[in-house]
């Protein structure tokens, strides 16, 4: 029905036509299908969250940032305490190896080092000569013992026991300051095998005592204390202000630690600004003189300013209970510091207006609410004495303590009370216990202070507490003081008479041969 025949198409540059039927064969594009890669990769998995909200687009984002969280979280590390191995204790014997290899000074107990046994090369001498006496030094180490000296110094046991029997009967051997060289004598030995025997130990065992154990010609170890005379004149020093109070008391020989406590002390008084150049400073400074010639230098006893020649600053350091404290001239004594926490646990509720929580209305919240369990210590702020001790309405069990200086403190729902009116207490002492008494909805501790009767808020305020000497101890504080004022500046540094010898036996073997020789060469009578 159809004719073939030809057609005037054909491709541009070709040689040869194209028929339609032809070209109907070929498909006019190319048509792909993508796999499940290309679609995964289309997919936007991280789109703006910004942007169209609510659509599904933007919840399938979030459910990838939901995703990506959990898995972060899940590989988030474990933060418990990694358990490694636990090292054995060490036992005496490995101390003691340890401290033979330790780098130490020999004031503190070292040791010349491990020693090496002999291998099959060295060869044992036959008979070799041997040292009729071993004088050496030992020192006490800081944290060794006296018996453990005498040990490595190579002491035999039975000597060792009876000369620290002998020491501990005239002085503590914890007394003993660590560094003290202790001269040792060694005597012959019956054979290799034993240690030799101790012929003397001598050593400083206090300031004002010496020791020497010495053997007898019985055989055995004898003690022989050796007194020290001490002066123990204080050290009074005096001089005018002038431009700097610490370089002019310096300068005058005052000890440094004791120029610092001077300067505390004093400031505490007043501020050291006020202290004119043509002021005088007046202390006194525990010193201890020997008559072998050491000195120790202790604690600042007294510290005083005068001006125009009248005493403007008297302070004399008292002992008080347990403590010492300074003092006044007229036995008036001060301490400030913060007051300390009433119970162990943190505070619930502050000073100042709130909502009662069973009257349920707003009144004045008197003082801080501290959080503690039922039967926990309660600790007295400071040093007082108890006013009051017992129920005391919606408080319900109350102690109050008054701290002098119009300062007192109160302590409120305790579960039960310690303290009894007139007792004096201290700073620290339990006084009762947490409770629910009174108007209070759990246990736990409601404290007040009081400054002349009105509550104030505790957290506000620095407590000075002032202290009066009377009676006795008010007599013996003038005593001390005026003994003190009456040493006169540098009777201390007076020179000593010449300490007079034990014996006059030369130390040296040639001095001992020399004064032998001249002995026989003196004529009879």
């Amino acid at each position: 029905m159809f004719g073939k025949r030809e057609t005037g198409l054909a491709a541009v540059g070709s040689g040869g036509d194209v028929i339609i039927a032809d070209a109907m064969m070929q498909p006019l594009r190319s048509v792909s299908i993508p796999d499940w890669r290309e679609r995964l990769a289309a997919i936007d998995w991280v789109p703006d969250l910004g942007e169209d909200i609510g659509s599904l687009r933007w919840f399938r984002g979030l459910g990838t940032l939901t995703l990506l969280s959990v898995a972060a979280l899940s590989l988030v590390p474990d933060f418990g305490p990694v358990y490694g191995a636990q090292p054995a204790m060490p036992t005496s014997t490995q101390m003691e190896e340890a401290r033979a290899q330790m780098i130490t000074p020999l004031a503190y107990g070292s040791d010349t080092g491990r020693r090496m046994a002999a291998n099959d090369s060295v060869r044992a001498l036959a008979a070799s000569p041997e040292r009729p006496r071993i004088e050496l030094t030992a020192t006490l180490g800081r944290g060794d013992s006296f018996a453990r000296v005498l040990q490595r110094a190579g002491v035999g046991g039975n000597d060792a026991t009876q000369a620290l029997a002998l020491v501990s009967s005239a002085a503590s051997t914890a007394e003993i300051e660590p560094g003290t060289p202790i001269a040792i004598v060694l005597g012959r030995r019956t054979s290799k095998n034993s240690a030799r025997p101790l012929e003397s130990l001598d050593f400083r065992a206090r300031f004002d005592l010496r020791l020497a154990v010495n053997r007898s010609a019985a055989g055995g170890l004898t003690l022989d204390r050796q007194p020290i005379a001490v002066d123990a004149t204080p050290l009074r020093v005096r001089g005018v202000v002038g431009p700097s109070l610490y370089r002019s008391a310096r300068a005058a020989g005052a000890p440094a630690e004791a120029v610092q406590d001077f300067l505390k002390v004093i400031a505490s008084r007043t501020q050291l600004s006020n202290i004119g150049a043509t002021d005088e400073f007046d202390l006194v400074v525990e010193y201890k003189r020997a008559a072998t010639g050491e000195v120790q230098i202790g604690n600042l006893m007294f510290a005083g300013i005068e001006r125009g020649g009248k005493p403007r600053i008297q302070m004399l350091k008292w002992n008080v209970g347990n403590g010492s404290q300074w003092f006044e001239a007229s036995g008036v004594g001060e301490s400030r510091g913060q007051l300390s926490r009433p119970v162990n646990g943190g505070i619930s509720s502050g000073f100042g207006m709130r909502r009662h929580p069973i009257l349920g209305y707003k009144r004045m919240h008197s003082g801080l609410d501290f959080k503690a369990g039922y039967g926990a210590p309660i600790f007295a702020a400071t040093d007082g004495v108890v006013a009051y001790a017992g129920r005391k309405g919606g408080y319900g069990n109350f102690v109050q303590l008054n701290h002098g200086g119009g300062i007192a403190t109160g302590y409120a729902h305790m579960s039960r009370i310690v303290a009894g009116p007139g007792q004096r207490v201290r700073q620290g002492q339990i006084i009762g216990y947490v409770g629910s008494t009174g108007l209070s909805t759990g246990p736990h501790l409601h404290y007040e202070l009081y400054r002349d009767g009105r509550p104030v808020n505790p957290l506000s305020i620095t407590f000075t507490q002032r202290a009066q000497l009377s009676g006795g101890d008010l007599s013996r504080f003038k005593g001390e003081l005026a003994r003190l004022k009456a040493v006169k500046p540098g009777a201390a540094l007076a020179p000593l008479p010449a300490a007079s010898r034990r014996n006059d036996v030369p130390e040296r073997e040639i001095d001992r041969i020399s004064a032998a020789k001249i002995g026989l060469a003196k004529p009879a009578g």
